[in-house]
């Protein structure tokens, strides 16, 4: 999912400094085999520069060098073009990323020994969004995000709202919310990419089997494709407009930023964002009440999931001239004790089998279902990065125009298709 990436004026000097750092590194000594790092997230910068001295102590004979920019997507696709691919690269698994692997950019990892060590729900997500030859392992999960919805435990408490479990509870306790005087959701339409939680949870569960498998195999035959935007996000579009109709007042006037801390202040029952939002939440207000739970929605519990995107896959240059190194490297950010580590710092969820219970009590709610593989990927890591998906849904917000947010989606869809090889055909 598109979520906010940090660009205050702390990240950017951290991410400076790094590249500062790292320009005026002081030569290799004899023997010693350095490393390039591409870094994509500004907001690990301090926490990766404390995983390398660690892994620089017990490996003197490599150094690593963190590169870290304010655009990495421009700065990866650079780096590329120059043939300048780096040795270790963490970056968002999403579209972008599987388009990458597609192109056969990163090496196969399924033989590494921490491989195994992913949960499969999990590498399932990233594989999806594309792969080296159809087959190959070209990232490894280190982290996870997991989108649902945030509630103030207190508020729920005071009202006698129970955690809904179905989506008619879920209408229910925004009733009840209503009737109280109390905004059931704090709603952010000032930014475009907070419509999109809401709708990549509902198509998680409600979207057909295969969905976009069977839009890839139509290719830019849009009148047989047996599935479409238009034929098969009906009831998607339904309930997205449904919760919509309780933003409170002055929602459009609204950022992200603004949400946060009003979400933080106690001033809605539930907040339609997921881990990612929770320490911008509690940097609004420490003593905020967090705490969460996956979108019913259907009236089926059983068909609950949560929707969970690879917040960060660690990936290899394919020709890389330091492989062993490389996957020392890898190795010893796959390792349970790292993972676990950055988890807890950055609000994630540990994305391996091992991985230590989830203690958050903000995530809490999703964790079981995130252990338990009840997961589902982003939808919007299946689009193309072209398709402008959050200012469709934004508009669609705001004006209620079903027919009009489908078919822009669909003509969207298959106007990329028609000039785009079908996957596979290049395999």
């Amino acid at each position: 999912m598109i979520t906010p990436r940090s660009h205050t004026a702390k990240a950017l000097t951290a991410a400076l400094a790094a590249a500062l750092l790292a320009s005026c590194a002081a030569p290799p000594a004899e023997n010693e085999v350095t490393l390039r790092f591409f870094q994509f997230k500004p907001e690990a910068v301090q926490e990766f520069a404390a995983l390398i001295e660690e892994f620089e102590a017990a490996n003197p004979g490599i150094r690593v060098l963190q590169d870290n920019v304010p655009d990495p997507d421009t700065a990866i696709r650079t780096l590329l073009v120059k043939n300048k691919t780096p040795d270790v690269l963490t970056l968002n698994g999403n579209a972008s990323f599987g388009l990458l692997a597609e192109a056969c950019v990163f090496a196969d990892l399924s033989q590494e020994p921490s491989a195994p060590e992913v949960l499969p729900a999990v590498q399932d997500i990233l594989n999806a969004n594309g792969r080296c030859n159809g087959s190959e392992i070209n990232g490894l999960p280190m982290a996870n995000n997991a989108s649902g919805i945030l509630y103030n435990p207190e508020l729920f408490a005071q009202y006698g709202v129970s955690v809904p479990r179905t989506w008619d509870g879920l209408i229910a306790a925004a009733e009840t919310f209503k009737a109280n005087g109390i905004a059931p959701f704090y709603m952010t339409l000032k930014d475009a990419w907070t419509t999109s939680p809401a709708l990549v949870n509902l198509a998680a569960q409600l979207q057909p089997e295969g969905f976009f498998d069977r839009l890839n195999a139509a290719g830019a035959d849009r009148d047989n494709s047996p599935v479409s935007f238009t034929k098969d996000y009906q009831e998607i579009a339904d309930k997205l407009l449904q919760l919509f109709r309780y933003a409170q007042p002055g929602a459009i006037g609204a950022d992200y930023a603004t949400g946060n801390k009003a979400f933080a202040d106690g001033k809605a029952a539930m907040y339609l964002n997921g881990s990612f939002a929770v320490p911008a939440i509690r940097a609004a207000n420490p003593d905020a009440k967090i705490a969460s739970f996956p979108y019913p929605a259907t009236n089926d519990p059983a068909r609950t999931t949560v929707v969970s995107g690879v917040d960060v896959a660690l990936a290899m240059g394919r020709d890389t001239p330091h492989r062993a190194e490389a996957q020392k490297f890898i190795a010893f950010l796959m390792n349970k004790v790292v993972i676990d580590r950055y988890a807890k710092i950055q609000s994630a969820f540990a994305p391996i089998r091992s991985a230590a219970p989830q203690q958050d009590p903000a995530l809490k709610g999703m964790a079981p279902y995130f252990t338990a593989g009840k997961v589902d990927g982003y939808m919007d890591h299946r689009l193309p990065p072209s398709i402008p998906l959050v200012n469709i849904t934004q508009q669609f917000v705001l004006d209620g125009d079903k027919a009009r947010f489908l078919n822009s989606l669909d003509n969207e869809w298959f106007k990329i298709a028609a000039r785009t090889p079908k996957r596979g055909d290049q395999e």
